[in-house]
């Protein structure tokens, strides 16, 4: 008899089957891999091989454009009653095996493909330090809790090196269970509590609806949706003029010609005796015939101007749904004349970047408030309360942003203080928890003895 837990896995990975199709379809265009639209079958087959498509990688760009305006900085335990040794180990946890890169990874998944998934268990080796894991939406699947909108259900799939299906099931019960598949069924293979009431498979999705449909190989909104996704008509478009653009240089290169008064004596070739194909009579030099009526003429030249002005015209009509400034994708002669243009053309750009920073912040502070569980750490209401922090996704420039952060520590209140604190200073400049302790450190020396600094720094050569 099938148990409540195995239909639910039996539901999510039937889910995640029929996610798969709109996955490769985002997939291929991330990759620059999607088919020619548009091309005539009659075309392809004249061709042949001398016609390859043109494809234009806009997807890709736009993909990593946003991804590099998605930086976390770390995290604070924002209550009353701070704890400020919780917020170091935070990040703590979050550096300790790459999870920078390992969020990076995330969101260039979630923005190319709609989602992706972060896991977060125990550590055999180093229990104070969980793991973290982001995995790809091929092998993940996720369904959420009506009531709460919090995740119910996760489940992964996979198959090792010994072409072994397994299949592990995490629930907000805080439970986790693996099975295998031994022909034609599922063998439970191992189950633990966690003892906290939460998934450890959260969702990272930066563009999510609220009311999702499913529609045959379309997208769920609810598990996201690619950025691209509102350009990718546009996208066939392009690269099917880029590649008629190709094809109409062939014969811009080598004109049409015609001739009159030839036989079909004049199409044999003499070293082989054979009639000559088709692309050595286009693109032969030299055409000679011994019949005194023969004339010979050539066409006009294709001009190429129209393909340009349609691929400028469908790169703007990109950039305008993407939110891209317009020398992002070269189409504008000039950069910005100043600061002030620069910040004015990124205007749209910064506010999505900024939108999907408050899309993310809740699942990566339940990704760390799952590390502080699995650590050990008591569920007290200030795990409930993480802030991420992220790096501005605006572009100031290293020299702006600090002297935007000195004037807030140099400008003091009448009592003396400071509008942010030195350690408030350090962390919006990007220094990562290990080097902010080696500086307080420095600082104490330094307070402790003024002369062990100067002397430290005359050992230097």
């Amino acid at each position: 008899m099938t148990t409540e837990i195995e239909k639910v896995r039996n539901r999510l990975i039937r889910t995640l089957q029929r996610e798969h199709p709109g996955l490769e379809r985002a997939d291929k265009y991330l990759e620059d891999e999607q088919p020619l639209k548009f091309l005539s079958p009659v075309l392809q087959q004249e061709l042949g091989d001398r016609h390859a498509p043109i494809v234009i990688g806009i997807p890709r760009y736009a993909t990593e454009v946003f991804d590099h305006r998605l930086e976390i900085r770390g995290f604070q335990v924002g209550s009353e009653n701070t704890d400020l040794s919780l917020s170091e180990r935070m990040t703590d946890w979050f550096e300790f095996n790459d999870g920078g890169f390992l969020a990076q990874q995330a969101h260039f998944e979630g923005l190319g493909l709609g989602r992706a998934y972060a896991i977060v268990g125990p550590n055999e080796d180093d229990p104070d330090m969980p793991i973290l894991t982001v995995e790809s939406p091929f092998d993940c699947i996720h369904e959420l809790d009506p009531a709460s909108r919090a995740v119910r259900y996760g489940l992964k799939e996979w198959t090792d090196e010994g072409k072994v299906r397994w299949v592990t099931l995490y629930t907000d019960q805080g439970t986790r269970t693996t099975w295998r598949r031994d022909r034609s069924e599922w063998v439970e293979d191992s189950s633990e509590d966690y003892g906290f009431r939460l998934c450890s498979m959260q969702p990272i999705i930066p563009n999510a609806r609220i009311l999702g449909r499913f529609r045959l190989n379309r997208y769920d909104q609810r598990l996201g949706r690619p950025v691209f996704q509102a350009i990718i008509t546009i996208i066939d478009a392009l690269n099917k003029i880029a590649s008629d653009m190709m094809v109409s240089a062939e014969f811009h290169a080598l004109p049409r010609r015609w001739a009159t008064g030839l036989n079909e004596n004049d199409f044999i070739d003499e070293a082989t005796g054979k009639a000559l194909d088709v692309y050595s009579m286009i693109a032969g030099r030299i055409w000679a015939s011994n019949e005194d009526k023969a004339k010979f003429g050539q066409f006009a030249e294709a001009d190429l101007k129209n393909f340009h002005d349609t691929i400028k015209l469908l790169v703007q009509v990109c950039a305008t749904l993407l939110g891209l400034p317009a020398d992002f994708l070269g189409f504008q002669g000039e950069n910005p004349t100043s600061a002030d243009a620069i910040r004015a053309s990124e205007s749209q750009l910064v506010k999505r970047a900024e939108r999907m920073q408050g899309a993310l912040s809740p699942t990566w502070s339940t990704v760390q408030r799952l590390r502080a569980l699995h650590a050990g750490e008591p569920d007290v209401r200030e795990l409930r309360q993480i802030e991420v922090g992220w790096r501005s996704a605006a572009t100031p420039t290293k020299s702006q942003e600090a002297d935007a952060v000195t004037k807030l520590v140099t400008t003091k209140d009448s009592q003396g203080r400071s509008i942010i604190p030195l350690e408030q200073a350090r962390i919006d400049l990007g220094y990562t928890a290990a080097q902010r302790r080696a500086m307080n450190k420095m600082d104490s020396d330094a307070l402790a003895d003024p002369f062990s600094v100067r002397e430290s720094a005359d050992e230097i050569p």
